[in-house]
């Protein structure tokens, strides 16, 4: 399948989610879900992601927001680790998630705040672990 606008979102899912998120992702692709996958591409990220109407950093900052007070929390820390691309910052996202404890409820951004501490834990041990060289030198 190839249509411009499945081609933007390819590329926008990769600047926004990372070449090796997605590459793993199309290779777990299977006939079952390669409509839906498609689908996604075109809409979520060759449409809505690729407007120019919103910066990505606010993009990001919405999506989590949305994710958390729907109680979508299975995508929040690939979300969060897009917010290295995206430039929406902790602060950003302390910011969204204390709006979903005032429109959607604590317990969601609770959970939400929760998973994002452990994404970020992650995302510094795995840099850590990528340039040791670098942490020496400090």
């Amino acid at each position: 399948m190839s249509s411009t606008r499945y081609d933007q979102g390819m590329a926008t899912r990769r600047a926004v989610l990372g070449t090796a998120h997605v590459d793993r992702a199309e290779a777990a692709k299977t006939e079952m879900d390669t409509a839906f996958q498609a689908l996604i591409t075109e809409g979520a990220w060759g449409t809505v992601w690729a407007s120019e109407g919103i910066a990505q950093r606010e993009r990001s900052m919405l999506t989590l927001a949305l994710l958390a007070a729907l109680g979508n929390f299975d995508e929040i820390p690939m979300h969060i680790r897009a917010t290295a691309r995206t430039g929406a910052s902790r602060t950003d996202v302390i910011e969204a998630f204390q709006h979903v404890a005032i429109y959607a409820g604590v317990p969601r951004a609770n959970h939400a705040l929760k998973l994002a501490k452990q994404t970020y834990a992650e995302m510094e041990a795995e840099a850590a672990a990528q340039s040791p060289e670098e942490e020496t030198q400090r």
